[in-house]
């Protein structure tokens, strides 16, 4: 008996240490769940990753894709910070300016922005604005002067379609009416095509990349009044720089630091997310198949096709980032907090 114990125990082990060694992804399905509408340009760009990151992790999950748009994406923030399981098996586009939410004391707000388990982001987001072409307001200076200040859509609070227009307040002296509660970006640009509102703030890369803009620009449908950067889009040579038109109305010291602290959801560009909660194991799996997946040679050629520009910021980058736009002096928190509340 005891021989045909150690004969058993013989057989058997390697088999039981090939079980033991299986990765934790084989035969797992991953959630990417997406903070916006299908069709936007964080859509595209989740479904483009989605595609190929599961090759690039042991085991070779699958990766199905669900859209979470409620609430400009704040819900979706919400669910992959404390609802999902912590399990690195639930992933997450999200709005990079939700931040904005935190800081305003947004009592929505279920997660700690600090805290996320940064993955990584495909690419960096300029933004810029767009302005209806058969409106009076040709320029900035249009803008600050006018009687009666143009309509622009949003979303929602922490979105850029809302907080890029206060932001400009605030720099330029401009004034705009926000109206909010569009489901997402592609109802924003129907209701500027039914002339409900004529401008709206969002990223540059967006406007380049898809319809309708590449029939609005063959129609000069809409002209683009300003982008932020530190160099001029070479797609938009003529467009100023929102640094530019500071040092032509001369905005004080507090209004570029508050410029400066609401453009860097432009540095966390399109960011993917875990709970904090992730063992940090497969938190840095996540994070090496991401990075995989950007020197992807499929992914990249893919990439060009949809003109998608990738410049990918590692999840340790992202969190440093994450942590310098919420640690800010008091003077520049109540400004952004006044701000926003507008």
């Amino acid at each position: 008996m005891k021989k045909l114990f150690l004969s058993l125990l013989i057989v058997f082990a390697p088999l039981t240490e090939l079980h033991a060694q299986a990765p934790f992804y084989q035969g797992k399905t991953i959630t990417f769940i997406v903070g916006s509408g299908s069709g936007t340009a964080y859509d595209i760009y989740s479904r483009l990753l989605a595609a190929h990151i599961g090759k690039h992790l042991p085991g070779n999950p699958t990766v199905v894709v669900q859209n979470m748009p409620a609430a400009g994406g704040l819900v979706a923030a919400n669910y992959v910070y404390g609802v999902a399981k912590p399990d690195g098996l639930t992933l997450a586009s999200i709005n990079p300016a939700h931040y904005f939410n935190q800081l305003q004391g947004n009592k929505e707000v279920k997660f700690d922005w600090t805290k996320f388990a940064w993955i990584a982001s495909m690419d960096k987001s300029e933004h810029m604005l767009y302005m209806r072409s058969d409106t009076p307001y040709k320029t900035m200076q249009d803008v600050r002067k006018a009687a009666e200040p143009p309509k622009c859509g949003a979303t929602g609070t922490g979105t850029s379609g809302h907080y890029i227009p206060r932001m400009l307040e605030e720099t330029l002296g401009t004034k705009f009416t926000i109206v909010t509660g569009y489901a997402g970006g592609n109802e924003i640009d129907l209701a500027t095509e039914r002339n409900e509102v004529v401008c709206r703030s969002f990223t540059t890369q967006a406007y380049f990349q898809r319809e309708p803009y590449h029939t609005w620009r063959k129609k000069n449908f809409v002209r683009i009044l300003m982008q932020t950067g530190r160099t001029r889009d070479p797609r938009l040579p003529d467009t100023p720089l929102l640094s530019e038109l500071m040092d032509e109305v001369k905005t004080p010291d507090l209004g570029r630091r508050v410029a400066t602290v609401m453009l860097g959801s432009g540095e966390l560009g399109r960011p993917v997310v875990t709970s904090p909660a992730t063992p940090p194991d497969r938190t840095q799996l996540l994070r090496d198949a991401f990075m995989k997946s950007m020197s992807d040679s499929v992914l990249l050629e893919e990439a060009k096709q949809k003109k998608l520009d990738i410049t990918p910021v590692s999840g340790e980058e992202l969190a440093k980032i994450a942590r310098e736009v919420i640690d800010q002096p008091q003077d520049v928190v109540d400004r952004i907090r006044k701000i926003l509340a507008q």
